[in-house]
């Protein structure tokens, strides 16, 4: 079967951030800067994707603003043809920066927080960071560029739910993405610490949808489900290797972010191989195409057209198989060990953070 060609290319540019949040999902094995894609190179991936039908990117990291090049990287996304969103910590993002990348063909700014307190906010952050986030979305309002405003929910922001949604509002976000941690990277090392209650998850939803109702002029609110605990399994990146392609820092191409993690998955590289290849014909983006590899349950579930088996990478790091039914699913045969976890989860236990790397 031919893969329909993908619309979306996240670009990391880099691993190394400023911050040490503890919910990152980075891999724990950070790529150095000195192997990190010039902005040459980057410049041909990006004619690449867009010859394959990508219509937008991503530049994200780590934190892209590290790169002293960026506005080159920006200008190379925009001459492809490449509809440009940076997603950023807000560090380093002055005036006159954000002013060159304007210039060179940015078109949106995701900005991260962690928290509507400062304080809380720099302590799982990792770093004093609120005030450097605060003049970022001034400055992003002002250059009147479309912007989001990224909150990683987790047991210890979730229930400042309310204040954070309320900060997004009063920093004139255009779009809030609560997004439910997902366990890869350090968060996995962490997920003991970070994952929610059911009693926090369900406070949760409903201050979503009281928000909603409140804000229908605006800004939207995208809310990313908690799949261990509402058990209910996410598509993979909307199907492995159906939307999407991620380009790690060094080159490496993966069907998402985490698909690193996976042994024997073999992922391709942009400098050894083109785009187009990779897409179509590489082992990693094939390997869990379609619904042949399914098991049993998928492989009958009338789910499976639309959450596609779930996250291989979630199967793996709980399973030891990446292709076993994602146990998020109330309906898979492994679905005891995500109980258990969501039962330790609310002991309620007060645990310590692995900080990652800062990586700069």
């Amino acid at each position: 079967m031919t893969p329909d060609p993908p619309w979306a290319l996240l670009a990391e540019l880099t691993h190394g951030c400023p911050l040490r949040c503890g919910y990152c999902s980075n891999p724990v094995e950070l790529v150095g800067r000195s192997e990190e894609l010039t902005a040459e190179q980057w410049a041909g991936v990006f004619r690449q994707a867009a010859a394959l039908g990508v219509v937008q990117t991503h530049l994200s990291g780590g934190e892209p603003l590290l790169r002293r090049d960026l506005p080159d990287i920006v200008a190379a996304a925009d001459t492809a043809g490449l509809y440009t969103q940076l997603v950023t910590s807000g560090l380093g993002l002055g005036e006159r920066r954000l002013a060159a990348l304007v210039d060179g063909g940015l078109r949106s700014v995701q900005l991260s927080v962690q928290h509507a307190d400062p304080v809380a906010s720099e302590r799982i952050a990792g770093a004093r960071s609120f005030a450097a986030k605060e003049r970022a979305a001034r400055l992003i309002r002002a250059a009147g560029v479309p912007f989001g405003l990224n909150v990683v929910l987790h047991r210890g922001n979730l229930d400042a739910l309310d204040d954070l949604i309320a900060l997004g509002v009063a920093w004139g976000a255009d779009r809030i993405e609560l997004a439910n941690t997902q366990f890869h990277g350090w968060a996995l090392r962490n997920r003991t610490v970070l994952l929610p209650t059911p009693e926090q998850t369900r406070r949760a939803h409903d201050t979503v949808t009281g928000w909603r109702q409140r804000l229908r002029d605006g800004p939207e609110l995208v809310w990313v489900a908690p799949d261990l605990v509402d058990a209910t399994a996410k598509p993979c990146m909307g199907g492995w290797g159906r939307v999407s392609l991620t380009v790690a820092p060094d080159g490496t191409t993966l069907p998402c972010p985490a698909a690193a993690a996976l042994p024997g998955l073999d992922p391709p590289n942009v400098k050894d191989r083109p785009l187009d290849w990779i897409w179509r014909r590489s082992k990693a983006f094939n390997a869990f195409r379609g619904e042949s590899w399914m098991p049993d349950p998928c492989r009958d579930c009338a789910l499976r057209t639309t959450d596609h088996g779930g996250c291989r990478c979630q199967a793996y790091a709980l399973t030891g198989d990446a292709a076993r039914t994602d146990p998020a699913c109330r309906h898979a045969p492994d679905h005891h060990l995500v109980r258990d976890l969501v039962r330790l989860a609310d002991t309620g236990r007060d645990l310590a953070y692995a900080y990652r790397e800062g990586g700069t």
